[in-house]
């Protein structure tokens, strides 16, 4: 096994670096192959209690590894992933660039791991806020067909980058910001902007949401009406989901419980009475996608209200990456 890490020293990165420690996914040291910018290169990273070089992009795919996971944007992952693939590695791509491709799988392994096969040596890791909606809605819709998602997402500034969680510190405590992030001052704030705006005067953030849940659920008609409001936070545990799901099917409450819980990666926290359910300060630094407040929507039938949330550093993306790579050994498509 060789498994190269692109953009390694950012924030996903150090999250991917982790999680295969403790997934004990089968790469040593000495076969991790850390990449980033040429700024970074000579620095180290530690993996397994082991310092390891930083190299370049050109020297990583020199040595052919057999995965890679790109988390160093889109553009990056435009111009290197198909040279990758070329010499034989199986790319995982955290960015945006390749989600969308009709050629390229976006996957989420607990839903749609059948479509990794041999031939898809580049696959697509999904929106960090599409992997916990359509992971807590997947049994539920195969139960009683999802019609419409009103979908409203309060995102931890982490989903930006360190340069945002920068500014955020850089606020609290008062200091100047030199580079901020975002147009406004996000601590003591809620910005409902995030990334740029689209034609339709809705964010790509929001798009991603509608196009990726329908592609990841077999929606290619779009038969499933999808809306989508996100909303960026002063928080640092995690995203959080306000979903309101009508069905084509009734349902029964005490059932989708039982679906809820029964699903791999989701777990229920909903007791109203001792005030628990999701929060972004206790999804951080795990792997479960949380669901609560659990209810019926009053206002109209065979529609349910659910809160979701989940780390967007973990599940969001570098578990589900790491999960996909799983699966890529566990189904003999690369050595491990």
């Amino acid at each position: 096994m060789t498994l190269a890490i692109v953009g390694a020293t950012g924030l996903v990165g150090q999250e991917l670096l982790r999680v295969l420690a403790e997934h004990q996914f089968p790469v040593t040291a000495a076969e991790l192959l850390p990449v980033a910018s040429a700024a970074s290169v000579g620095q180290t990273v530690s993996f397994r209690g082991e310092a390891v070089p930083v190299i370049g992009l050109e020297t990583a795919l020199a040595r052919a590894p057999q995965v890679a996971i790109f988390s160093a944007g889109a553009g990056p992952s435009r111009e290197w992933a198909p040279r990758f693939a070329a010499v034989g590695t199986f790319v995982i791509d955290n960015s945006s660039a390749w989600r969308m491709d009709a050629a390229v799988p976006l996957v989420v392994p607990e839903i749609n791991s059948d479509t990794l096969t041999a031939d898809t040596r580049l696959i697509a890791n999904p929106n960090c806020s599409t992997i916990q909606l359509v992971l807590a809605l997947s049994r539920l819709h195969t139960a009683y067909q999802l019609k419409r998602l009103v979908v409203s997402t309060y995102q931890s500034v982490t989903g930006t980058g360190k340069h945002a969680v920068a500014q955020l510190m850089a606020e609290r405590a008062g200091q100047p910001v030199a580079a901020p992030a975002y147009p406004h001052p996000i601590d003591l704030n809620v910005l409902p902007h995030i990334d740029v705006f689209e034609d339709n005067d809705y964010t790509k953030e929001e798009m991603k949401v509608v196009r990726e849940t329908r592609k990841i659920l077999g929606d290619g008609a779009g038969t499933i009406g999808i809306t989508c409001t996100a909303v960026r936070l002063p928080v640092l545990g995690g995203h959080s989901e306000s979903v309101n799901a009508e069905f084509e099917q009734e349902f029964d409450l005490a059932e989708v419980r039982q679906l809820l819980a029964a699903t791999p990666g989701v777990e229920v926290v909903d007791d109203p009475a001792q005030n628990r359910y999701p929060m972004p300060r206790d999804a951080h630094g795990r792997d479960a996608v949380l669901v609560g407040r659990l209810r019926r929507d009053e206002s109209q039938p065979r529609t349910l209200n659910l809160w979701i949330v989940a780390d967007n550093l973990r599940k969001g993306a570098a578990t589900n990456a790491v999960q996909i790579a799983t699966e890529l050994v566990r189904r003999g498509l690369v050595a491990g």
